[in-house]
């Protein structure tokens, strides 16, 4: 069995199964003349598919970086790990009780790609103190993910620079050349994400209206950029002045299901590919 690089996370309001409407908007590799830029990364699906000669990969979420930073480094010892987990409900939660913090590189990735694959719809939730707290999902999704997909993954993440951090500096750094993909967390339709149950992190207006500003700033410096993002009238504004294309389907309100109409956008600061 082998895998494609581009499944072997599951990520609430990935991109993965509406690539194919993405990508017809987006630069191919050999036009992105500086590095390809993700200040949302998550699971990683225009990345991976786009494969870029230049990355730099960013979110806020350490769990997610470390996950890329021990299969960038050590894909194989992460899979040996991953295999090893235990394959019942009560070895989840023993698992998923592991203290992040305590862990080497490798088993912090193990754990976290186990946790990925096995939790209840892929979801990323963590409660007050920081412990990711989604329950028991099943095998089923498992072993979708093999050795040969995660040294690919590997490989291709040594082409990046892998950050930790708010996007805020990210978009900031980013010159002519580079290439700006931003998928932020959001409610398809509505103005605030008041809560983590579908990321790691809260995302309220106040982080739409600093983001529509980095991004001002950014088409100022002449870097291009394309986000998706919801398509509430209070945030499309902020974005005015900008193309806008409706998405023909997204994740809409349940996690891990397509839906028509879900109230999504994606805006570029460009009109036809750069």
């Amino acid at each position: 069995m082998s895998t494609t690089p581009l499944r072997f996370l599951r990520y609430p309001g990935g991109k993965q199964r509406i690539l194919d409407f993405l990508l017809k908007y987006l630069p191919d590799r050999d036009h992105i003349k500086g590095r390809f830029v993700e200040p949302f990364v998550g699971g990683g699906a225009i990345f991976f598919a786009l494969n870029p000669k230049k990355a730099l990969l960013a979110d806020v979420n350490p769990e997610l970086i470390d996950l890329y930073r021990g299969i960038r480094r050590h894909a194989e010892v992460v899979w040996e790990k991953y295999r090893g987990f235990p394959s019942s409900k009560k070895g989840y939660y023993k698992i998923r009780g592991l203290e992040h913090d305590d862990l080497s590189l490798a088993e912090k990735a193990a754990r976290t790609l186990f946790l990925n694959r096995t939790c209840f719809k892929g979801m990323w939730r963590h409660n007050s103190s920081g412990q990711f707290n989604v329950g028991y999902g099943g095998q089923d999704r498992r072993w979708s993910v093999d050795s040969d997909g995660l040294i690919t993954v590997g490989s291709m993440l040594r082409r990046t620079v892998l950050r930790c951090g708010d996007f805020e500096d990210v978009i900031d750094e980013c010159t002519p050349g580079d290439y700006l993909f931003l998928d932020p967390p959001y409610r398809p339709g509505e103005k605030d994400m008041p809560h983590d149950h579908y990321a790691w992190s809260f995302f309220r207006y106040v982080d739409h209206e600093r983001l529509a500003k980095c991004l001002r700033a950014a088409t100022k410096r002449k870097v291009k950029w394309a986000i998706t993002t919801t398509s509430h009238a209070d945030v499309l504004k902020l974005f005015r002045g900008n193309y806008t294309i409706a998405l023909p389907r997204g994740t809409g309100g349940q996690p891990g299901l397509l839906a028509k109409n879900t109230g999504e956008v994606l805006i570029r600061n460009h009109e036809g590919l750069p």
